[in-house]
């Protein structure tokens, strides 16, 4: 996994980080109440990576989940991530939560039964707890099977992971909205 480097840009909810490499997307921070917070947390994990111009692929990235972050329906399904390092669980773990939709939502229980871990709910939720490239892997999208948000790491907690299905109209995974 080498990167070669990473930028800053703001979203409609903080200030978000993102690192790619030749292999794609490395990593992706959440927003934070920051630039200089959103560089702690994005160099706490590539600790070696360097502030650069994006390439115009990155660009595309950036535009698309500034866009996202406003309503702008995308899955993000066509980014393209450098998954070396990531453990195969967790690579399954983070391709059922892409294939949930914006508007949509699911369950740690349901993604642990999509990779074929019945009764993994919490090894799905410590796997999220470590996505790399949340937003592009919507770890968001995924709740705790009572509809509750569970956790979420990013600036403000569980309230920035409701702001952003609130962005997305998302539903429960029973189609009802009352996400709470």
């Amino acid at each position: 996994m080498t990167a070669s480097g990473y930028a800053l840009f703001p979203t409609a909810l903080g200030e978000c980080g993102i690192v790619w490499g030749p292999g794609g997307l490395l990593g992706l921070q959440l927003p934070e109440t920051s630039a200089g917070e959103a560089r702690r947390r994005l160099l706490r994990r590539f600790p070696e990576v360097r502030m650069s111009s994006p390439p115009p692929e990155v660009v595309a990235v950036i535009d698309r989940v500034t866009a996202l972050l406003t309503g702008a329906p995308d899955d993000l399904a066509s980014v393209v991530l450098d998954w070396s390092g990531v453990p195969d669980f967790e690579r399954m773990v983070y391709d059922a939560a892409r294939a949930v939709p914006p508007g949509s939502t699911t369950t740690y229980g349901a993604i642990a039964e999509r990779v074929g871990a019945p009764g993994a709910a919490r090894a799905v939720g410590r796997a999220l707890g470590r996505n790399p490239f949340p937003i592009v892997v919507p770890c968001h999208r995924v709740l705790a099977a009572d509809g509750k948000p569970g956790g979420f790491s990013a600036a403000g907690g569980v309230v920035t992971k409701l702001k952003m299905l609130a962005i997305e109209n998302a539903a429960e995974p029973d189609g009802q909205r009352r996400l709470r």
